[in-house]
């Protein structure tokens, strides 16, 4: 059976089925889609006859015509043959072809930067604000509140500003054999203080008072703090430091408030083992050592004359000092201030205050050791620290207590200047006495 169309030779089959031998192309064949116009049954798109297509005719279907897009009945192939004919097969007049860089999205906007400085702000106060937050609860929960001041008796009247108690106490807690060697603090048992300071805060300056530890005090009546018995006041005298021995912070603050009238507000104490520590996570405190240098077997003091840091071991040494100065317990006290002054400005650089890597221990090292009253909080500690550093500073008054002479070896307070002290300071004003 010949399924070729009726018409076509022989040569045409053949040319069909093994390839053309012609050179020319088989136009009517392969450039069918591309004709302009149409010519006569026969012709080539040009209007001349292809010599090897076979004319239209004798039973063959006129083809459909892509011209102007028409074809397959006249249908509307614009959209189609407007691409294919104007060579944008892969894109129209928006872009998005092979030649157009945006891909079909047009031109990127370009970026909101209010709106990401906005975001950028909104996370960085966040994070602040978290970190604040957990910053505090963390600290708050280091701190020791042992101390009821609800215990003491008696009390004087509240005056104006606020008054702190802060006590170094020689407590060896916590400390090895080796370390009470190293700290050349001996074994004795108990707590006894070594130094003792009252800092008020107020409005019209704020001021440092150092209380010699050999003071000549009388211990009043009070209610012994464990026992919760009365003992009543005999009129005997001892050294200050007698009353912390004997019933320890809350006696120490009735027999402070008894002999001077000035309320306390609140009571901070720090042992040996702590005060070290804090120096040591510091990196050292620098202290200029007065001509002549500084020895004391009993303290462990051995300094050179001139500036040098010293670690949390040295610093100690330097604080408890006073058999190697002339003026004992008095001078004594001027070095603690003077120590406290150049660590309270190591603690507050911007390289301990800006860096965790050592703001956090040194907090860590200094809420772990103090022992406050039960209302003391952070801010009121934070308040603290800031008078002292202030006063030591030279924005405040710093002084001994003043002292008339003394005694069976205590020192014996000037009674009038101490009067003039504690009324100065109950009414927050300025401070015009000036202690030894």
């Amino acid at each position: 059976m010949n399924d070729w169309p009726e018409g076509w030779s022989g040569d045409d089959r053949d040319r069909y089925g093994r390839g053309s031998a012609s050179a020319q192309p088989e136009s009517a064949r392969v450039m069918r889609q591309v004709r302009r116009d149409q010519g006569a049954p026969g012709q080539g798109a040009y209007g001349r006859r292809s010599p090897s297509a076979p004319p239209y005719g004798n039973g063959v279907p006129q083809q459909p015509s892509y011209v102007n897009g028409q074809g397959h009945g006249g249908g509307d192939y614009d959209a189609y043959d407007s691409g294919y004919n104007t060579g944008q097969v892969y894109g129209g007049s928006g872009g998005g072809g092979y030649g157009d860089p945006g891909g079909g999205r047009g031109p990127r906007p370009a970026p909101n930067w209010r709106k990401r400085i906005k975001w950028t702000a909104i996370v960085v106060i966040t994070g602040l604000v978290v970190t604040t937050v957990s910053t505090y609860f963390w600290a708050d929960s280091k701190l020791n509140r042992e101390v009821d001041l609800s215990k003491v008796i008696d009390r004087p009247d509240q005056g104006d500003g606020t008054n702190y108690l802060i006590v170094g106490s020689d407590s060896r807690a916590g400390l090895s054999s080796e370390q009470k060697k190293q700290l050349h603090t001996g074994s004795a048992a108990g707590k006894r203080t070594d130094s003792m300071m009252i800092l008020h805060t107020g409005s019209n300056g704020d001021t440092l008072i150092s209380l010699p530890r050999d003071s000549d005090v009388e211990i009043p009546t009070f209610v012994g703090s464990e026992s919760g018995k009365t003992y009543k006041g005999t009129g005997r005298h001892v050294k200050l430091n007698a009353a912390y021995a004997e019933d320890g912070p809350e006696l120490l603050v009735r027999t402070v408030e008894y002999n001077t009238g000035l309320k306390i507000d609140h009571y901070v104490e720090i042992g040996f083992a702590g005060f070290a520590n804090i120096v040591d996570a510091v990196g050292g405190v620098e202290i200029d050592i007065p001509k002549g240098g500084m020895k004391d077997t009993k303290s462990g003091a051995d300094f050179t004359a001139g500036k040098q840091t010293l670690n949390g071991d040295q610093a100690l040494a330097f604080v408890r000092t006073r058999y190697a100065l002339a003026g004992s317990d008095l001078d004594r006290t001027k070095n603690q201030q003077k120590f406290l002054n150049a660590l309270a400005n190591q603690v507050a650089t911007p390289s301990t205050i800006l860096n965790p890597f050592k703001l956090y221990p040194t907090m860590g090292a200094g809420l772990d050791s103090l022992i406050v009253d039960k209302d003391m909080g952070l801010y009121d500690l934070g308040k603290m620290f800031w008078a002292m550093k202030g006063v030591n500073g030279g924005d405040g008054t710093s002084m001994n207590m003043p002292i008339s002479g003394s005694t069976g070896g205590n020192l014996v307070w000037d009674k009038a200047k101490v009067k003039t002290l504690v009324d100065e300071l109950k009414n927050d004003e300025k401070v015009t006495v000036s202690g030894n």
